[in-house]
């Protein structure tokens, strides 16, 4: 299992040395633009999901095109 966990930057270093000593936990960093990355995509997902489940409407591919 994974889980993302925002830690305030003052208690990191205990936390990171906390979870090594566990023989069963692999720790390690991420950059916040890499948070923000996961969280976005995680997003998408869902929007596809409900989009495909009818919840939502989805945007013409012509559309998100012009957009980049």
């Amino acid at each position: 299992m994974k889980i993302l966990v925002d830690i305030k930057d003052s208690k990191a270093a205990f936390i990171m040395e906390l979870l090594n000593n566990f023989s069963f936990v692999k720790a390690k960093p991420i950059t916040n633009e890499k948070a923000l990355l996961m969280e976005e995509i995680k997003e998408a997902v869902e929007n596809v999901k409900l989009a495909r489940q009818g919840k939502i409407k989805a945007k013409p591919l012509n559309e998100l095109l012009n957009e980049l």
